[in-house]
């Protein structure tokens, strides 16, 4: 074949593709919706709320019971306690686990009546709720609360690290100690000392989730503090995993992407919280029941008994 023929075929092609390129041009498209129901895409309301934040009081509810999530007894028996389980994933979680037939203690700061609709979502899939107020930076707390959790149930399968303090900071001369302690603290101490004090309690087939983050694994220039305590807790999710293979317990992270609750109205201002999660390629942020059936999976031995130390990534196709 010539030189010449080769190229006037190439240049044929190259016109070829330059015009299905004009066809194929159009609108870009809006949020991506795959789910059983149709979710909440940008604008978001613009609001604001003071740390630690509460469900109760956000104008647009985040999206928790899964109204089209069928249970099959994958937990039946089983008792969970979750941290941060009044609101947003934990919530979620709490009421998924309870559907599959799990009882479920719950650990809150500060926000009594979402912890409240909590146990009422609970309860309404006939299972058993303890709600328990305290602070997870607090080692004798979480003794306390897993000791009253056993005493409460007769025993402890399921621990679920969900609790996370979150502010920004646009620069680290901004980002004061205090600051960074209580994130520190908050999300790695607390993850620790829950561990440490269920770990006694828990037996072959138990299960630890905790709750990474994609910041963790991508960074957050504006979240300094709280990317580096989530990649700690995917490392730390590593390292207990490896640990307690001998016992049978399986220690696995879920590593969220943008998701609607009310850890992001009480760090954002009012005009940043309004295009939450555009930037990801589904164009929305996450509902926390889009979440919580990847911490049943992780949960149940019958679905995920050979994972351990594994991070599972739900970000929204980044």
């Amino acid at each position: 074949m010539s030189p010449d023929h080769t190229v006037q075929q190439q240049r044929k092609i190259q016109k070829e593709v330059e015009q299905a390129d004009k066809k194929g041009k159009s609108k870009p498209s809006g949020a991506m919706q795959a789910g059983a129901r149709r979710y909440p895409e940008p604008p978001f309301p613009q609001v604001h709320q003071d740390k630690p934040g509460s469900e109760a009081d956000l104008p647009s509810a985040p999206m928790y019971d899964a109204p089209f999530y069928k249970g099959s007894e994958k937990l039946k028996g089983k008792v969970a306690l979750i941290t941060g389980g009044d609101s947003g994933i934990g919530r979620s979680v709490a009421v998924l686990f309870a559907r599959e037939g799990a009882d479920i203690a719950i650990i809150h700061l500060d926000e009594p009546k979402d912890a409240e609709e909590t146990k009422e979502a609970v309860e309404r899939e006939d299972r058993t709720c303890l709600v328990i107020h305290g602070d997870v930076k607090n080692a004798s707390f979480c003794q306390m609360a897993v000791e009253k959790t056993v005493t409460r149930f007769g025993h402890l399968d399921i621990l679920v690290n969900n609790a996370a303090f979150q502010v920004h900071s646009q620069n680290i001369e901004d980002l004061s100690d205090e600051h960074f302690d209580e994130t520190m603290k908050t999300n790695l101490y607390g993850y620790f000392f829950m561990a440490k004090a269920a770990v006694p309690h828990l037996v072959n087939g138990s299960a630890i989730i905790n709750t990474g983050s994609v910041t963790g694994l991508e960074g957050s220039k504006e979240l300094l503090d709280y990317s580096m305590t989530k990649g700690g807790i995917h490392a730390f999710t590593r390292a207990l995993a490896g640990q307690l293979v001998p016992k049978g317990i399986r220690v696995n992270a879920v590593a969220p992407g943008p998701v609607w609750t009310p850890l992001n109205p009480s760090d954002k201002e009012a005009k940043d919280v309004e295009t939450f999660g555009s930037q990801t390629p589904m164009k929305r942020a996450a509902q926390p029941e889009e979440i919580a059936p990847a911490y049943v999976f992780l949960a149940s031995s019958q679905m995920s008994s050979y994972i351990t130390g594994e991070i599972l990534p739900i970000v929204g196709g980044y």
